[in-house]
């Protein structure tokens, strides 16, 4: 179908001009060796910037009675381009597949592209050795929300309000007033358990949690095992003794270990357990800092005050609590320099493990 010409003086211009130019975009498609080439010869045409929408211009200076022949003769225009387009993509793509017809058969005794086969996350992978650890010593496995309130993850744990230890948590709060938080610790999961069950209690809590801190070290979402032990004879011998069997059995050695004084809330006394480097062994090394130690994780007696929160009867009843990361023990294991490793999900890392 040829676009209608009028009698008016612009209309019999613009069938010329039209005619040109469909009979050009023929020639470019005629030429064109794949569809993309096709879009793009028509694109001189069709596009914002082609020779369509340029013509379409010139309604401003046509009078009422020009250009309803005019604007006719454009659309029917674009149609043809558009149609035209359409019937040389179809061809080369039937081109395309007629040729890929006429190639080597396939072969179907050639062995087959299996699928690769995921594993564990080491972040994952690390977690759970940690806890069969514990659960060979006797811990039993309790889990909690992550989205807590501020009674199970402070005032229980002996942070009350304006108690300056706050601080060292960066806490993300979830709402203004600040009684809705991301968890900073899985110490509410311990919480929660001891006020739906007497004693005695032997957990162990994994678990994602919370902090607004980033750095090589540190991440605002990472993972933490936190354990529990609650009975009417416990003491500082039965804690160290605890620590210094799960570090032999993670890292694979019999490695020296120590206690160092420290402040936590809810235990007193509290401590840091380290272990002998298990890079330069003792030697000193850009690990350890040239100490010779790792610092493993904080611990330490349950303090009274957790107790009375929870309805225990601190005269009776005696505990020891411990805390560690997850992803710094995993650095530690397989020698990670950086966090942000165990989160970029690059196969090329994570594969190793």
């Amino acid at each position: 179908m040829t676009p209608q010409k009028d009698s008016t003086p612009a209309a019999e211009g613009l069938s010329a001009e039209l005619d040109a130019l469909l009979a050009q975009l023929d020639a470019d498609l005629a030429n064109a060796r794949n569809p993309e080439e096709a879009r793009g010869a028509a694109a001189k045409l069709l596009g914002k910037k082609g020779a369509l929408t340029a013509l379409q211009k010139r309604f401003a200076s046509l009078s009422a009675d020009e250009r309803p022949a005019f604007g006719a003769a454009l659309n029917a225009a674009r149609t043809r381009a558009a149609e035209r387009l359409d019937a040389r993509v179809a061809g080369l793509d039937r081109e395309a597949f007629e040729k890929t017809l006429a190639g080597p058969p396939l072969d179907p005794t050639l062995p087959g592209r299996g699928a690769r086969h995921g594993h564990v996350h080491p972040i994952v992978q690390t977690m759970h050795d940690m806890v069969d650890i514990f659960v060979g010593m006797g811990f039993q496995v309790a889990e909690g929300p992550e989205v807590e309130d501020d009674f199970h993850n402070f005032e229980a744990l002996a942070f009350p309000p304006d108690h300056p230890a706050r601080d060292m948590q960066d806490t993300l709060f979830v709402d203004a007033p600040g009684s809705i938080l991301m968890r900073t610790h899985t110490s509410p999961v311990q919480i929660r358990t001891m006020l739906n069950q007497p004693p005695p209690v032997r957990i162990v809590c994994p678990g994602a949690i919370y902090r607004h801190d980033d750095d090589a070290t540190h991440s605002p979402r990472f993972h933490q095992v936190e354990g529990l032990l609650v009975d009417d004879h416990t003491s500082l011998a039965d804690l160290k003794g605890c620590l210094t069997l799960f570090v032999r059995q993670f890292f694979g050695s019999d490695l020296d270990v120590r206690f160092r004084a420290s402040f936590f809330p809810f235990t007193e006394p509290s401590g840091e357990f380290d272990c002998r480097c298990v890079v330069c062994q003792g030697k000193g090394c850009r690990v350890c800092k040239g100490s010779g130690w790792l610092e493993v994780l904080g611990c330490g007696m349950v303090d009274p005050e957790v107790f009375r929160h929870v309805g225990y009867d601190p005269e009776k009843w005696q505990g020891f609590a411990f805390g560690m990361g997850v992803e710094r023990l995993a650095m530690l294991r397989h020698g990670i320099p950086h966090i942000r490793l165990l989160y970029d999900n690059d196969l090329r890392f994570l594969s190793q493990f």
